[in-house]
């Protein structure tokens, strides 16, 4: 336990906030027993938490598996075809066993490295001499860190063991809780963290408070089907929180309008050179490739060599393109060739190695924009875009869900949704109709935001009640056979990831990825995996 909590205060002078770099003087050894002294301690433990489960800085721990879920979905292709695939074809391909994880086994290690680091916090900070106030920020934050981390394994894994106090070693080998226990938790914490917020002010950047608290309620009563609650703290978000929708949707993703109206909860960045603040999202999922040639100022410093993962597929270009959606369209896909949306005067003709992307596509979300790009001096990580966690549309959407199964006004919020990108009001849809345009509404407003793959495991297709991810893939999948016939002119002619992809999807087992094999060895066998793995 102490080499963890040394382990955060090692790191805790890294502020999460970009404005503003703490500076400490070296103290000497910390340890449990004099740290959580002063309001700034707490502040740095809690801002290393924060940065922890964040993590945009770092590809591997958390940014790899988060990306790894929308490839495994018919949003994305693994895209890069000119490197080794081996952390994300397990999960991608769905061939993912216990012994073969890829990148999902870092995710579930490092969640539970934060959650014993929150536990330990929460314990130290309500016996700290400073203020009530003070507590109550720093309490409110972790216990929603502590949440999200729960609900992202919970989505990933299912039942997971769960406990809120700090363990040592001899303490550890715990068995899985059910998934309703997890949940339950989860909807504890948020509640006490949105309680202990409520009095702090929310123009803190990049900092939790008590409107993140009550959207990610929203969001996990939606996953439970708790429609009715859902819709409260959906609503409560919408009518009593400080937010607006973005007039124009492509400055959600803006490198110039961090933390803007739309936005509850995102992760910050910096370009400042000299900390390690910059997000490495644009350049694990940038075009790979790119050549100062294809610009033309013909200038090294317009290039930014991303790794290409993650890539957009025709499938959900398609889906654009049923709804004449084409706002949405150009601020999520880049096709080769074509104008960078919104940056067409110094990136015309956006161009990059086919032989290296199988869909001639890119995020267009995960963008940098030339003049952003010619004002930087490192471009491996040091990139000033802030990645968006919770935003007011989410919310919209939510409360439409929630209306549709508790008879109230399903039309009324997609249309709000519509309407910000300039298209024109769905009328007269009811029944199976009206709610799989609300799972397609969701699609297009939340691409590569976190959110597909738990969403199409958990949606039920209102005419078979079945997840609707069993409709898409395996054998007999939409997405599988549209890809088996496609004649889009990028996707199959790069054949070096595989045009059958979802094929090997099993209803029976993966609608949840398994516990990583070390994890049960660790406990002795206490916990078990997950079935048919």
């Amino acid at each position: 336990m102490k080499k963890i909590i040394l382990s955060i205060i090692a790191f805790s002078v890294i502020a999460v906030s970009c404005s503003d770099f703490i500076e400490k003087e070296e103290r000497g050894t910390q340890t449990l027993e004099n740290y959580f002294q002063t309001a700034q301690e707490c502040e740095n433990y809690v801002n290393e938490l924060t940065h922890r489960l964040l993590l945009t800085n770092d590809w591997y721990t958390l940014l790899a598996p988060r990306l790894v879920n929308e490839t495994a979905t018919d949003d994305a292709w693994m895209g890069n075809t000119g490197q080794d695939s081996g952390a994300f074809r397990p999960a991608s391909q769905y061939i993912i066993s216990p012994d073969n994880m890829g990148a999902m086994n870092s995710i579930y290690t490092a969640h539970y490295y934060t959650i014993q680091s929150a536990n330990l916090g929460l314990e130290k900070m309500a016996l700290s001499g400073i203020t009530d106030s003070q507590k109550n920020q720093y309490m409110g934050e972790s216990l929603f860190i502590r949440a999200y981390c729960y609900y992202e394994l919970v989505n990933l894994y299912g039942g997971v063991p769960l406990y809120t106090t700090s363990l040592g070693t001899a303490d550890l080998k715990l068995q899985r809780s059910s998934v309703a226990e997890v949940y339950a938790q989860i909807e504890a914490d948020l509640k006490e963290s949105a309680a202990k917020l409520e009095n702090i002010p929310v123009n803190r950047s990049g900092r939790v408070n008590k409107w993140a608290a009550y959207a990610l309620l929203a969001r996990v009563s939606l996953f439970q089907e708790k429609w009715a609650e859902a819709k409260q703290y959906s609503n409560k978000v919408i009518t009593e929180g400080p937010f607006a929708l973005e007039s124009n949707f492509l400055n959600i993703w803006n490198v110039n309008n961090h933390n803007g109206v739309e936005s509850i909860l995102e992760a910050q960045s910096s370009s400042v050179q000299d900390k390690s603040l910059g997000s490495m999202l644009p350049t694990f999922s940038g075009a790979r490739g790119e050549d100062k040639k294809n610009f033309p100022s013909n200038d090294a410093k317009d290039v930014i060599d991303g790794w290409g993962w993650c890539m957009p597929t025709s499938d959900l270009e398609n889906a654009y393109l049923s709804e004449n959606d084409v706002i949405r369209l150009k601020s999520t896909i880049t096709k080769w060739g074509d104008p960078a949306y919104g940056d067409e005067l110094l990136n015309p003709t956006h161009k990059f190695s086919l032989n290296d992307n199988k869909s001639g596509r890119i995020c267009r979300k995960y963008y940098i924009p030339i003049a952003t790009r010619r004002a930087l001096d490192k471009k491996d990580g040091h990139l000033p875009l802030n990645v968006p966690l919770i935003r007011l549309a989410e919310m919209y959407l939510t409360r439409a869900e929630a209306n549709y199964h508790t008879g109230g006004d399903a039309l009324a919020d997609i249309n709000i949704i519509r309407a910000r990108v300039q298209l024109a009001p769905k009328t007269g849809l009811a029944g199976p109709t009206l709610l799989k345009q609300i799972y397609k509404e969701r699609r297009l407003e939340l691409a590569f935001e976190g959110f597909r793959l738990f969403d199409i495991r958990r949606e039920k297709d209102p005419n078979t009640g079945k997840p609707v991810i069993e409709s898409l893939m395996g054998p007999n999948g939409t997405f599988v056979q549209y890809n088996l016939s496609s004649t889009d002119p990028y996707e199959t002619t790069n054949t070096r990831e595989s045009q059958d992809k979802g094929i090997n999807f099993n209803p029976a087992k993966n609608l949840l990825w398994p516990i990583p094999q070390i994890e049960i060895d660790l406990s002795g066998g206490l916990i078990t995996q997950n079935p048919n793995y």
